[in-house]
C-alpha cells in the first residue's frame, strides 16, 4: 500500500490572529480564509514599513516624528492653519490624550500654540505658527518624496485606479 504525501507543515497562527482557543471568525461568522488572513497580514506590514521608512527619513533629515508631521499637515491644510483638538484628533487618527500629548511636545518646540474657542470655553485650537508653518515647508518634500518611492513608483496607473478604489471602499462609512 503506497504511503500518503506528507501533509504540508501548517504555520502556526500568532495569538494576534484570534482567539487561542479558535480561528478568528470574521463577519459572516466563519473563520478567515488563509488568503483573507496572508492579505491583512500583508496589509499590515506594508503599512508598518511604509511608515517606519517615512518616519526615518522625517527624523534623519528634519529631527521630525511622522506623527508631528501628520499634526503640521493637518493644520497647515486648515483655514487659517487652526483646528479644534478634537477635529484634529479625529484626523490625525489619535486618542485626544495621545494628541494633547503630541500637541504639548510640538508646543515646547514652538510650532503651534494653542488658542480658547470663544463659542466654546472648554475648546481649544491647535494654530501652526510660522515656525511650525516653516518647519513643515521644509519637511514636505522629504515626506512627497518618500511616499512617491515607496509607495506611488511601484504601481502603474492602472494600480493607483484600483488601489484607489479599494482604499475607497475600505474607508467608506
Amino acid at each position: 500500500m503506497p504511503s500518503a504525501a506528507p501533509a504540508a507543515p501548517q504555520q502556526p497562527v500568532p495569538p494576534s490572529a484570534g482567539p487561542p482557543d479558535g480561528p478568528f471568525e470574521g463577519p459572516s461568522g466563519g473563520p478567515m480564509s488563509p488568503a483573507e488572513l496572508t492579505v491583512w497580514r500583508t496589509m499590515l506590514r506594508a503599512q508598518a514599513k511604509i511608515s517606519r521608512r517615512l518616519q526615518a527619513d522625517l527624523l534623519a533629515d528634519h529631527d521630525l516624528a511622522l506623527g508631528s508631521y501628520d499634526v503640521l499637515l493637518h493644520l497647515g491644510e486648515a483655514e487659517d492653519g487652526r483646528l479644534r483638538m478634537n477635529d484634529l484628533a479625529d484626523r490625525v487618527l489619535l486618542s485626544r490624550s495621545g494628541l494633547t500629548r503630541l500637541v504639548d511636545r510640538l508646543q515646547r518646540e514652538g510650532l503651534v500654540c494653542r488658542e480658547s474657542c470663544s463659542s466654546d470655553a472648554r475648546g481649544l485650537f491647535a494654530v501652526l505658527t510660522p515656525s511650525g508653518r516653516a518647519r513643515l515647508s521644509e519637511a514636505t518634500p522629504t515626506y512627497q518624496r518618500g511616499v512617491r518611492e515607496y509607495v506611488l513608483s511601484r504601481l502603474d496607473e492602472h494600480d493607483l485606479r484600483v488601489f484607489g478604489a479599494i482604499l475607497n471602499r475600505l474607508t467608506a462609512d
